[in-house]
């Protein structure tokens, strides 16, 4: 994994700017990283003071763990829900924002199934 820049040459660039008038993008060249670091870093400071790199990694708890009762009973109650609808469904009703793929993971680490019913005979031949 990739370590972020180092806060020297963060300052370096915000004084480059801040301090000497340079542009961004000629910060950014002198310095030799990309343009769009060089942006991102004046914005963050700008708008919050903050020259140091945010925390990488770590542990990420999910915004679906909360939520599993009410998934397992609109699950059970409506039995042609999509995962679309189901994450349309987690934002109006709850307020979580929550993409295809995240659900899809969340469900199968659960243990949700949606195996074809044999009793529908969608299954087996026709």
């Amino acid at each position: 994994m990739v370590k972020p820049y180092s806060e020297d040459l963060r300052k370096r660039v915000i004084a480059a700017v801040e301090e000497e008038g340079l542009s961004r993008r000629e910060a950014a060249r002198r310095y030799r990283i990309s343009e769009s670091s060089a942006v991102k870093w004046l914005d963050a400071f700008h708008r919050l003071g903050r020259m140091r790199p945010r925390p990488m990694g770590g542990d990420r708890r999910s915004v679906l763990k909360p939520e599993r009762r009410w998934i397992a009973e609109i699950i059970r109650r409506e039995k042609n829900l999509t995962l679309g609808l189901l994450a349309e469904r987690l934002r109006l009703e709850r307020g979580v924002k929550a993409h295809v793929s995240m659900l899809s993971r969340f469900l199968r680490a659960e243990g949700f199934s949606f195996k074809k019913n044999a009793v529908r005979r969608r299954a087996g031949k026709a």
